[in-house]
């Protein structure tokens, strides 16, 4: 059974950067497509970033094209979401999902086998 655990959340300052991390346990997450997902006070949650299983495809809103970046480390199982020049419209609770063998990329999390306990991310001066 995968484990998702996500970290790397807090306070910024408009501007800044983070890098989140979404470290997975109980089997390997290169045979995953991958997606962060966000979720802001009072809506639903929505694909941030998602990357197919062998990462030939990745999907980025459009909200965040250019300052976030996907990645896998298969070494240290863990997928990351690096995130720069943030905006206060980027706050939210970040989480990562995992589906299994799907080589395209999926952005609806009803899709989504397992999910991470969430990381919250708080962009304000």
């Amino acid at each position: 059974q995968l484990k998702l655990v996500e970290s790397g959340g807090g306070l910024v300052q408009p501007g800044g950067s983070l890098r989140l991390s979404c470290a997975g346990s109980g089997d390997t997450l290169d045979g995953y497509a991958i997606g962060w997902f966000r979720q802001a006070p009072g809506r639903g949650r929505e694909p941030v970033a998602c990357t197919s299983t062998d990462d030939s495809s990745r999907y980025y809103a459009d909200s965040v094209k250019g300052r976030f970046a996907i990645s896998r480390d298969n070494a240290k199982n863990t997928v990351y979401l690096q995130m720069n020049t943030l905006e206060p419209e980027d706050t939210g609770v970040y989480y990562c999902g995992a589906t299994w063998g799907t080589n395209v990329v999926v952005t609806i999390g009803a899709e989504y086998d397992y999910w991470g306990q969430g990381t919250q991310v708080t962009v304000s001066s």
